[in-house]
């Protein structure tokens, strides 16, 4: 268990405080464990995927004993999660790549996840007609760039367990968010598809019990090439830049309901968060309790004299007028004849 640290200075508590929860989160520093055996194959595929990472990749040279799946290491005794969980702590990561082969499960790839220093998910998966990147030629991306990534199925949002592989590739190689993109930023495109699907598993019988065996997982990466189109909107090129390998899902453990939960849990922002986001002062707005930015609109007072209507012959000015002079005018004549009958009386 490590002991806690306190600061000694300033720079050493900013270090500190650089490692805190925070609301929009870092890039995911992911380190590379070799296993005790480790082939051409898998060490091929990891200098691959270290070079599509960096430069928010650790490796480790050294081959260690490492079993997340199991239980109890029998080696040393102790869980094999708990050293993910020293080394995490260590090197301020949130997610490993191990590689380990064996006679039961050759070329094994082991993706592991924590939050809060806890492993949260695990997925096991083995490597088939890998390609590594040297042996493909053509330009290379430029290490630090994000990727766009493309999910070429529908299994990948109904399936349990390729919702949770396509979840653990994006943790992988996200990087830090950004507002906006540039598009000559986008130097390299990972492709992500599926074999063809069996009838026998489809949307109503996808589950993770399922016997049905799971279909190949085909992991390409291309470059991007930016073409004149004649418009605004250029034509893009791909090229296969490596690496190119084929993945089949083998162990995995779900993630706890608990722990899931505190990670996908989204801060709510602060009335002072939001105040601060508006820059200066602005004139007719406002920050309720809630936090709801409100703002108040003033229009000035309205003439209804002047207001167009529809022009009907009874709303015109002056045809009331005229009438109650006519009405005037009868009363008048009905005077004057009823003294009239009076005198002749």
């Amino acid at each position: 268990m490590l002991r806690t640290v306190k600061p000694k200075n300033a720079r050493s508590k900013r270090a500190l405080d650089a490692r805190e929860p925070k609301e929009i989160e870092d890039a995911r520093t992911v380190v590379f464990v070799k296993g005790t055996k480790t082939g051409e194959v898998l060490n091929g595929v990891m200098k691959d995927m270290m070079a599509l990472k960096r430069p928010d990749a650790i490796s480790f040279s050294k081959k260690n004993v490492i079993h997340p799946l199991d239980a109890q290491n029998t080696a040393s005794g102790s869980s094999s999660t708990s050293s993910l969980e020293f080394w995490s702590t260590k090197n301020d990561a949130s997610m490993f790549v191990i590689g380990q082969t064996s006679k039961k499960r050759p070329n094994d790839l082991t993706f592991v996840r924590l939050f809060d220093g806890k492993v949260l998910d695990i997925v096991e998966a083995g490597v088939e007609n890998y390609v590594s990147m040297e042996s493909i030629p053509g330009p290379k991306s430029t290490p630090g760039h994000k990727p766009l990534m493309h999910f070429a199925s529908e299994l990948f949002d109904t399936h349990p367990r390729f919702i949770q592989l396509k979840s653990m590739l994006m943790s992988l190689f996200n990087g830090e968010a950004v507002e906006s993109i540039y598009l000559k930023g986008l130097e390299h495109v990972i492709s992500v598809s599926l074999a063809p699907t069996p009838a026998t598993l489809n949307v109503a019988s996808s589950s993770a019990e399922s016997t049905t065996p799971l279909p190949k997982i085909h992991f390409r990466a291309y470059t991007t090439r930016l073409l004149a189109s004649g418009s605004r909107i250029p034509r893009v090129e791909l090229t296969l830049m490596g690496p190119s390998m084929d993945l089949v899902l083998r162990r995995h453990t779900n993630p706890d309901p608990e722990l899931l939960k505190h990670a996908t849990r989204r801060p709510k922002l602060k009335k002072t968060d939001v105040e601060k986001g508006l820059g200066k002062k602005r004139k007719n707005l406002d920050v309720d309790e809630m936090g709801d930015l409100r703002g108040r609109v003033h229009v000035g007072k309205q003439d209804l004299s002047k207001l167009q209507t529809r022009k009907m012959k009874g709303l015109k000015v002056g045809a009331f007028e005229d009438d109650s002079e006519d009405s005037a005018g009868d009363d008048e004549s009905d005077q004057d004849t009823s003294t009239k009958k009076q005198k002749l009386s």
